[in-house]
């Protein structure tokens, strides 16, 4: 079976069991081409996930492009992103006719109640991960490298956008421009 293929095959399952899309995909993902199959590293996907924030259109279908373009090209590229997208049409256009026809029921408001939490979950999952990956450099986090292993310019870097974004309320996007020069000010 060709890359090509296996790209499609690994981000139709992504797409498939996504649910909630952005940030609670990130783990699904990373578990994928990180974790099991080892096509890129957990430092380039950290990248990935970056630069699939910074430009237009969802973090999913971003990340599956960038990472589709890093293992198999252009070809690749395609592959990933339409296996990734292929499910959430396809679910997305029979959820539409079911809710259309279940619009009263009481059991389908609970059922999507769960889904929230459930989603809730994965993005705090997401969000500790980019956490721990930009203060500590590493995936897991284990408590004796809690103070010794915190990267202090990434922590100066955060508290004082943090401080600037709660302050001034400077657009998003001078915000990531300020960090990309004072990151490239710290670290090199």
């Amino acid at each position: 079976m060709s890359m090509i293929w296996v790209l499609f095959w690994t981000f139709l399952k992504i797409g498939l069991f996504s649910i909630g899309g952005g940030y609670a995909i990130i783990p699904l993902i990373r578990e994928q081409v990180v974790d099991r199959s080892g096509w890129i590293s957990t430092k380039m996907f950290t990248d990935i996930i970056t630069i699939s924030q910074m430009t237009p259109g969802p973090l999913a279908v971003n990340t599956s492009t960038f990472v589709g373009l890093q293992i198999g090209g252009a070809a690749g590229a395609i592959a990933a992103t339409a296996g990734c997208v292929l499910c959430g049409v396809v679910i997305s256009l029979f959820l539409y006719y079911f809710f259309q026809k279940h619009k009263k029921s009481t059991y389908v408001f609970e059922v999507l109640n769960g889904l929230k939490s459930a989603s809730l979950g994965l993005i705090i999952s997401a969000a500790a991960t980019i956490v721990i990956l930009a203060f500590w450099g590493t995936q897991t986090l284990e408590r004796d490298r809690l103070l010794t292993g915190l990267n202090p310019a990434a922590l100066v870097i955060f508290l004082i956008m943090f401080a600037i974004i709660r302050k001034k309320k400077i657009n998003p996007i001078m915000i990531m421009l300020l960090s990309g020069v004072t990151g490239l000010i710290f670290y090199l």
